[in-house]
């Protein structure tokens, strides 16, 4: 499990994020690159980093599921996701 500060740093961007989403645009379509830079840096999409919903492990992300590889493997092995099941030959 990733720390709870970690979590709620992914969180805090997130908000940021959208709030500046709108703005950061704009800013960008007259190419105000001094307005741009005065924006706070976590309102940038890049800084976004995904995460698993539930233990919010970094690394080994699946993008379609929204989950670590771990947890996929567990929650598909008991057959909690619909339409996955474990392939064997």
């Amino acid at each position: 499990m990733a720390k709870e500060s970690m979590k709620a740093r992914e969180v805090k961007r997130a908000k940021l994020v959208e709030k500046y989403a709108e703005k950061r645009a704009q800013l960008k379509a007259e190419g105000d690159y001094e307005g741009l830079q005065k924006l706070p840096k976590n309102s940038s999409k890049v800084r976004m980093h995904n995460r698993c919903k539930l233990t919010g492990r970094p690394k080994g992300y699946m993008r379609q599921f929204g989950i670590s590889r771990i947890n996929f493997r567990e929650m598909a092995s008991e057959g909690l996701i619909p339409g996955v099941k474990k392939a064997s030959w």
